[in-house]
């Protein structure tokens, strides 16, 4: 494993058409919004997919969504007690060397050592909470976007004492178009500690480039989501000539019509914000 060269900026720009990027459970599942109208995915949600493109690629997840379990364990403490050697120092409770336990769970699985993550179970008088040197933030579309739905009806009885009706039996939602913009960096001081590595940096940026790949659901049909473009900045050293707020406002996309329904409808222009030029992938 290659040590990580310096700090990474990144920045994906990501189309959704007639979907339901991220479902809000306390608005009946409606796709997330602001209160100005702007769509929302959240953090958690965006690692979920990165998440779940590094296990495709066959590298051990510690955090796996149910029903892709890898390993034959359905739940973390059992993932965790299954490596023997990091359960055991981890279950000494506080005579526990943490400092064994985060070596040992960051070499064993990427997403501990590209999030972090907290170990902390019932039974088990500890608790050890590792840094992750990846941070994304909540996903925001670059105009407000316009939910649609649809009332749902059933066509076949439930069971043999039900008649047949058309009795309406939900709403369906999502976003009739919607350019959404995800941003994060990689801190090589924390990539340092959990031992993230330049080969780590290159799976992380496959993921984000096919984030949607295998993720179609009810929702989010096939080709409803896609990434457009990708910009990759690899900084040299710790830190960049500028910070990662001002990298991330140099990609200025605006709408070239009133009403944008596609990637093409809109503008994007990079201005050089004193820093090293960025890879740039097009994958629209």
């Amino acid at each position: 494993m290659t040590n990580l060269k310096g700090k990474i900026d990144f920045l994906a720009i990501v189309a959704v058409e007639g979907a339901n990027p991220n479902g809000d459970p306390l608005e009946n599942n409606k796709p997330r919004t602001d209160v100005y109208g702007y769509g929302e995915i959240t953090d958690v949600c965006i690692k979920r997919k990165i998440r779940n493109r590094m296990q495709d690629m066959g590298l051990p997840v510690f955090v796996q969504s149910d029903g892709r379990e890898d390993d034959g364990c359905k739940s973390l403490h059992a993932r965790l007690k299954a490596a023997n050697d990091i359960y055991g120092e981890f279950s000494k409770g506080k005579k526990a060397d943490s400092s064994v336990v985060i070596d040992a769970a960051c070499k064993k699985w990427i997403d501990m050592r590209s999030f972090g993550a907290v170990l902390a179970f019932q039974g088990v008088p500890a608790s050890v909470g590792i840094r992750g040197p990846v941070t994304v933030r909540t996903a925001r579309s670059v105009d407000p976007v316009e939910i649609t739905e649809y009332q749902i009806t059933k066509s076949v009885n439930g069971s043999d004492k039900e008649e047949k009706s058309s009795d309406r039996m939900g709403t369906k939602y999502g976003v009739k178009f919607g350019l959404y913009v995800v941003k994060g960096s990689v801190s090589l001081q924390l990539g340092q500690l959990t031992g993230f590595s330049q080969e780590d940096a290159e799976v992380l940026k496959k993921a984000l480039m096919t984030l949607f790949e295998g993720d179609a659901a009810a929702a989010r049909p096939e080709g409803s989501m896609e990434v457009c473009r990708l910009y990759w900045w690899q900084h040299d050293g710790m830190s960049a000539p500028v910070n990662s707020a001002k990298v991330h406002r140099s990609v200025k996309i605006t709408a070239k019509v009133s009403e944008p329904q596609s990637f093409d409808d809109y503008e994007v222009e990079y201005v050089d914000p004193g820093c090293e030029a960025p890879e740039v992938y097009d994958l629209y």
